[in-house]
Parts: structure tokens; C-alpha cells; sequence
């Protein structure tokens, strides 16, 4: 194939997902011009699985993309048929928001939205190769010869790479939804010296809305209250779609049983490690045997489709197992089958080959970001394509690049535990993951990250403004009901009585009393109005913060603990050879990740408190031997 120079730009990205899509409009939005090239324009930010957004920690993350100034909140607020607030019993630091989203519509308005981005351009393309020269990335040629140069290059090729489809005994190599798989890059990868892994992910059948009986479903409506995952979110989806709740039972069970033999999870022809959390119905049937049934949501894959997604049944099982299985399950006894469940193998690099930057520790300029990483979920994905695309485009721009901490977001665990620890499985985000989840929470994401994304660029001025006008009025009511103290009168007494409590003694802060379980700030506002009316978003932050005062300044000074570990920087090419006195465990480890701080040599599996004190000791003497290049 004859090569021909195609453009030269600061960044490209290869693929268009949700990584892809976050990490081109982020570059473009900083100001490097930025291409972004993909398989098949048809599929930008395709859902080749659950179509739906958010979730335990996943929802977050989509908070904080937003914060930082990223898409997929407003996306998804303009194209959801449902919308959820889930875990609203428990306390702040886990709820989390989740969306079911139309699935093609949230196809297009991602798709236009890079169309009219100014700084970005839009090519369809087959990524073969990446131009390498002394071991730095300049860029990429396509298939048809197309050589385009850059500065920096993400990679964000989800599950493309050496894709293949399985169902039953039959194998045959597809991109997800059966699109083209990218074999050349994936080889090159190898070529390269990178090292490989084999991931396995997989999805459940889809199946005609107008053969289901949904009267032997339990309905699962939306939430009546209007709620957004972007912050600039004003207009609200009203006529939400409802989902549905069946379950298995013994007959599928004893179905599954009686075919694993049939089951490629089984027989060996999966060789991919699959994800932990998100099992297949086979692998939940043989794990979890003494479940009487297991539960399946019925989710519509958007307005203008009557298929429907069968989450909880994901399964690779020959599709006429999967016939007979369906017919087992109340309301599905006569579902016409849509498309069948299966399974993806593909190719993912280790991710302890990267810096907390995103970028490759063996080629320079060079970043990848989404499941190439081994990460499972759109979320995941999504969190760190904003990252690489901010990290790439500040290499061109000559800016600071930009690591968030465990402390500062869910996307700083994310990313610190694949660079870190790695994962020899698809990776999934968990609320229990985050040591700081009382300070990660969803209703405090832009207080986290929004300063962030200001200098950055990435948020507009009224935007930001609108932020410290916010900012400003929590901490007004809080110094205000700080030094306000509540006398015990006769309607103080009665309300308090009302709520659940025990009457006042003698008089109070007006804070102290909103921290008592049973009051709320609704309360507080009857007993001591505001000096003028704030917005529920800015009660809610006053009646959290107080509320969790003594639990917040905890966790803040295990941060400040934290943070003295960040600060002691280890040097890149530090000679861990030379230092004695390492177990030898430790000295293999830390050679590998090569962490940048104390803190982060501290979180290897691995490395013990007591090589941790060698190390110490070893760079405060100052005598640091490094690696000759």
C-alpha cells in the first residue's frame, strides 16, 4: 500500500468510544488540534453493552468527567429514558446516579457535538501502525496509507484489539457488535515490546418488547424528582420509560446445568480472563449454586426500538440454549430472540506500562486509555480518556500535566490502582476501592474538581462563576448556623418533638442541633430562615458537611498524612540495585512500576513498611545512584 501524507496535527486519538471521545474533545477544547480517527463513524460512543450510564462509583466518575468539563453528563441528560438516584437510604458516600440511555440517540447527539467542535477533525480509518522514532510517538498510518503526524498519540481501541466473537463452539474474529476487529495495530503493540493480556467481556440477549408479557414483571419506574449528572443540566427528560424485574429460577438453572459442556466458558475455548462483577448466567449458576434464582432486568434500548436489553443474562451459550433458557424465565416465555448473548476476547496491555499521566513508560508521547488499559464499563472508560486527552494536549501546550490523587476523585483511585497494582482481570470501579469515599461523593464532584477544569480551560467563565457564587453561599450558611444559637421555646420544643428527638435543655448552635440524626436542614430553615433563599444543591452541602463534620475532618487528615508521602518524590531513574537492604520481591516491583512518590511505592502489592523505610532513608541521604541510559 503506497503512503501518502495525510495532516499533521498536536494530538490524535485512535477510536471513538467513550475514552476516545472524551480524550478528543478535551485536547481540542484546551486548544491543540486534535484528530480523532475510528473504524466506523457510525459507532461513536456506541453501548455495545448495557446501555446505560452511572451506577455505584461509576455514576461519580460521571460527576467528576463533568466537573473537569468533560461530555458524558451532558450527554446523557439529553438522551436517557430513565433516570435513578440508587442507595438514597444509605448515607452520601454511596449514592450514585444511573441513567438508561436511548441508546442511538446518545449515538448521534456524541457524534454531532464532535462535528461542531472546531478544533477537532473527524476521520474514518483502519489505525495499522504508530510512527516511532527513538522511542518517541509521531504519529499513525492507516491502512490506506494515510500518514497522519503528531506530537502525542492516545490509543483508545476498547475491545478491538485481536477481537473475536464467541457463541457455543463458534469462534470467529469481530469487533464488538460484529465490527471490524483491528488486528495490525494489536500486532504492532507486541512488536513494540509492550506486554499483552487477554481479556474476556461479554453481553446478554436482546429481545422483541412486543413479545414480552410484561404482567409477570414487577415495573421499576423512574425517579419523579428531575435529576442530572452535569452541572449545567436545566432541562429535564419528564416521560421516562420504565424498566422491568423478573427472575431465573430451577427449570433455567437445570437448563444451564445440563449444557455447560456446550459452554465455551467450559469447554476451554475462552481463554480471556473475564470480569469478577459482572459474571455470565453460566458462571453465576455454577458459582452460586445454592441461589434459588437470580435476578433480570428488562431495560428498553431506547424510544424508537422495541428491543430490550436482558440484563443479567449475559451468557455465551449456543443461541439455541439461549432460545430454551429465555423460555424459562416468567414474562419471557414467549420472547422473540433479537440478538443473541456472547462473548469478546481481546487483546489489553499490562497497565503498570503506563505513568499516573496515562502515558507509556517505553514510548514517549505516546497514551492510552479505556479497556486497551484493562477496565471494564463506559464510566471507567470515559474517566480516563478525559485524562490522557488533558495530559497529551498539556505535553503539546507546554503545560503542567495533571494527576487527580486518591484524595481528589474516583478517576485518581482508578487510575492509581491500574498504574500501581495493575489487574489480571477487567478492571471495575467499587465504592469499597476508595479509602477516601466519604470525601468522593456525587453531590460534591464540582467542589472537587471544577477549579481544575477552569484553569485548564475546559470550564467556561459563567460556568465558573456560577460555581463560586455556589461555593460562597455554603460557607456563608455554615458560619451562619455556626454562631446562631436556637433558645428552647415552646414551637422549637414541638418541632423537635415532631422530628423523632429529645426537647432542648438550654439553648444551642443552631449546628449542633442539625446534627442530630433525626433533624435535617428543612428543619433548621423553619426554626432559623436563611438570609436568603439558597438553592437545593447548596442545602444539601450545609446539611452534609455538618452533618458529617467529624468523619470529614478525619478522612482530611489521613489526606494530609497522605500527602507528605506524595511529596517525597522518588527520581524516575533511580537505581534500585543499588540500594541494599531490599527485598528482593520489592526491588522486582518497584523496578516494574517505578513509582513516582512514596506514597504511590507504598501501594505495590509487594513492597513491605520496611522496604518502604529503606527507601526513605536511602533518598533523604541524597547519594541517589541512577539507572545509566
Amino acid at each position: 500500500m503506497q503512503q501518502y501524507e495525510a495532516g499533521q496535527y498536536d494530538v490524535i486519538v485512535v477510536g471513538a468510544g467513550h475514552a476516545g471521545v472524551e480524550a478528543g474533545l478535551a485536547a481540542a477544547r484546551m486548544g491543540a488540534k486534535t484528530l480523532m480517527i475510528t473504524i466506523n463513524l457510525d459507532m461513536i460512543a456506541f453501548m455495545p453493552c448495557n446501555p446505560s450510564i452511572g451506577g455505584p462509583a461509576k455514576g461519580i466518575v460521571v460527576r467528576e468527567i463533568d466537573a473537569l468539563g468533560g461530555e458524558m453528563g451532558k450527554n446523557i441528560d439529553k438522551t436517557y429514558i430513565q433516570m435513578r438516584m440508587l442507595n438514597t437510604g444509605k448515607g452520601p458516600a454511596v449514592r450514585a446516579l444511573r441513567a438508561q440511555a436511548d441508546k442511538v440517540l446518545y449515538q448521534r447527539e456524541m457524534k454531532k457535538t464532535l462535528e461542531n467542535e472546531p478544533n477537532l477533525t473527524l476521520v474514518q480509518g483502519m489505525v495499522e501502525k504508530l510512527i516511532v522514532e527513538n522511542d518517541e510517538c509521531k504519529g499513525v498510518i492507516t491502512k490506506t496509507g494515510a500518514v497522519y503526524r503528531s506530537k502525542t498519540v492516545v490509543l483508545t481501541t476498547g475491545t478491538y484489539l485481536r477481537g473475536e466473537i464467541i457463541i457455543g463452539d463458534l469462534k470467529y474474529s469481530s469487533g464488538p457488535n460484529n465490527q471490524q476487529p483491528s488486528i495490525g495495530l494489536a500486532e504492532h503493540l507486541k512488536e513494540l515490546g509492550f506486554d499483552i493480556v487477554r481479556f474476556k467481556t461479554g453481553t446478554p440477549p436482546r429481545v422483541n418488547s412486543k413479545t414480552i408479557d410484561y404482567s409477570k414483571t414487577e415495573i421499576q419506574p423512574g425517579d419523579e424528582e428531575p435529576r442530572a449528572f452535569s452541572y449545567e443540566t436545566t432541562k429535564f427528560i419528564t416521560d421516562q420509560l420504565p424498566c422491568w424485574l423478573t427472575y431465573t429460577n430451577e427449570e433455567t438453572h437445570k437448563i444451564i446445568n445440563a449444557n455447560l459442556d456446550r459452554s465455551p466458558m467450559y469447554s476451554g475455548m475462552i481463554k480471556g480472563t473475564g470480569p469478577r462483577y459482572c459474571p455470565s448466567i453460566e458462571d453465576k449458576v455454577v458459582r452460586f449454586h445454592d441461589k434459588p434464582r437470580h435476578q433480570i432486568f428488562l431495560e428498553p434500548e431506547g424510544r424508537n426500538t422495541e428491543e430490550v436489553y436482558v440484563q443479567g443474562l449475559s451468557t455465551s451459550l449456543p443461541e439455541d440454549v439461549q432460545h430454551r433458557i429465555l423460555q424459562t424465565i416468567p414474562g419471557l416465555e414467549k420472547a422473540q430472540l433479537m440478538r443473541a448473548g456472547y462473548a469478546i476476547e481481546y487483546d489489553a496491555i499490562v497497565p503498570t506500562q503506563l505513568w499516573p499521566t496515562l502515558e507509556t513508560k517505553k514510548i514517549k508521547n505516546l497514551y492510552t486509555a479505556g479497556q486497551i488499559n484493562g477496565t471494564s464499563g463506559y464510566e471507567e472508560a470515559a474517566g480516563q480518556g478525559i485524562m490522557a486527552g488533558i495530559n497529551a494536549a498539556c505535553r503539546v501546550l507546554g503545560k503542567e500535566e495533571v494527576i487527580l490523587s486518591r484524595s481528589d476523585a474516583y478517576i485518581g483511585v482508578l487510575i492509581d490502582d491500574l498504574v500501581t497494582k495493575g489487574t489480571n482481570e477487567p478492571y471495575r470501579l467499587l465504592t469499597s476501592r476508595a479509602e477516601y469515599r466519604l470525601l468522593l461523593r456525587h453531590d460534591n464532584a464540582d467542589l472537587r474538581l471544577t477549579e481544575i477544569g477552569y484553569k485548564l480551560g475546559l470550564i467556561k467563565e459563567e460556568r465558573y462563576q456560577a460555581f463560586l457564587n455556589k461555593k460562597q453561599d455554603i460557607e456563608n450558611e455554615m458560619k451562619r448556623l455556626k454562631s446562631t444559637i436556637i433558645k428552647p421555646n415552646e414551637e422549637v420544643q414541638q418541632l423537635i418533638s415532631e422530628a423523632g428527638g429529645s426537647p432542648l435543655k438550654d439553648g444551642i448552635r443552631a449546628s449542633d442541633l442539625l446534627k442530630r440524626p433525626e433533624m435535617t436542614y428543612d428543619h433548621i430553615k423553619k426554626i432559623v430562615p436563611a438570609e436568603k433563599e439558597l438553592s437545593p444543591e447548596v442545602e444539601e452541602q450545609v446539611e452534609i458537611q455538618i452533618k458529617y463534620e467529624g468523619y470529614i475532618q478525619k478522612s482530611l487528615q489521613q489526606v494530609d498524612k497522605l500527602k507528605k508521602m506524595e511529596n517525597k518524590k522518588i527520581p524516575e531513574d533511580i537505581d534500585y540495585d543499588a540500594i541494599n537492604g531490599l527485598a528482593t520481591e520489592a526491588r522486582q516491583k518497584l523496578k516494574k512500576v517505578r513509582p513516582l512518590s512514596i506514597a504511590q511505592a507504598s501501594r505495590i502489592s509487594g513492597v513491605n513498611p520496611a522496604d518502604i523505610s529503606i527507601l526513605l532513608v536511602y533518598i533523604e541521604q541524597g547519594k541517589i545512584a541512577r539507572i545509566a541510559n
